[in-house]
């Protein structure tokens, strides 16, 4: 009588392959006694055409080593998020008169040419001692429109509060200007400070990444401006220099 194999000529082609991983063992019914490959029992699956076969441990499973190293994440979640208000502030001597740098701060309108990750920036409403401003700033992934209320007071105080928007819950800066080195009046002493918060957690993340750096150039910026607009700035004898900055 011919039994038929109900194993499918492809499936004993594959079952072959399987064997190919299992350990060699010496079989008693070998009549030589050289060493066979001990068979695992395997089973064809016809509703999905699948073939399974018990493998051995060290075919099918992985021995993790303990001593992998973590892999860095672009954001990091390790600590519990929080969304804290962060503030800066810098102080220093600077080679431009009072009325020069309250002239660059002031001027709104051309934040988007030189202001870093302004893309946008225009005034819809000045007075001789406040403005209101429309700005728009974006540093990947985040790109954000707010208004900003300025506050004026020539040539001593420029401040900008947003009051809407949904990326800021709060950010305000300010920039107040004072004389500088007795015997160079073309200089002055720039106090500059920001403080914001985040509406979003994940905002609040990425702010450790990108905004923080953007604050950081902020002043230089605004000086090289100046240097743009007026020419070279006041040569100042270096112990005669001074930079304090502030970060919490």
């Amino acid at each position: 009588m011919t039994v038929r194999s109900r194993i499918p000529p492809c499936a004993r082609k594959l079952s072959e392959f399987l064997e190919i991983g299992t350990p060699l063992r010496t079989s008693r019914s070998s009549a030589a006694g050289y060493p066979t490959r001990a068979r695992q029992p395997i089973r064809y699956l016809s509703s999905c055409g699948m073939l399974m076969t018990r493998a051995p441990r060290r075919l099918c499973s992985i021995d993790w080593d303990a001593t992998l190293h973590p892999s860095r994440s672009f954001i990091s979640f390790t600590n519990p998020l929080t969304n804290k208000r962060k503030e800066y502030s810098e102080r220093r001597i600077l080679g431009y008169s009072m009325q020069e740098m309250y002239d660059v701060v002031s001027n709104v309108d051309d934040y988007k040419d030189f202001v870093p990750w302004c893309k946008k920036s225009v005034v819809v409403l000045k007075r001789s001692s406040h403005a209101k401003a429309q700005l728009e700033v974006g540093f990947p992934p985040i790109v954000e429109c707010y208004t900003s209320m300025l506050s004026l007071v020539r040539p001593h105080l420029v401040k900008a509060v947003c009051t809407d928007g949904k990326l800021f819950n709060h950010l305000e800066t300010m920039w107040r200007f004072s004389p500088g080195i007795p015997g160079y009046p073309r200089t002055c002493t720039a106090d500059f400070s920001i403080s914001f918060e985040f509406r979003s957690l994940l905002h609040s993340q990425l702010a450790s990444v990108f905004f923080d750096e953007v604050v950081k150039q902020m002043v230089a910026a605004f000086e090289r401006r100046a240097g743009k607009l007026y020419g070279p700035e006041t040569r100042i004898p270096r112990e005669l220099m001074f930079h304090e900055i502030h970060q919490t």
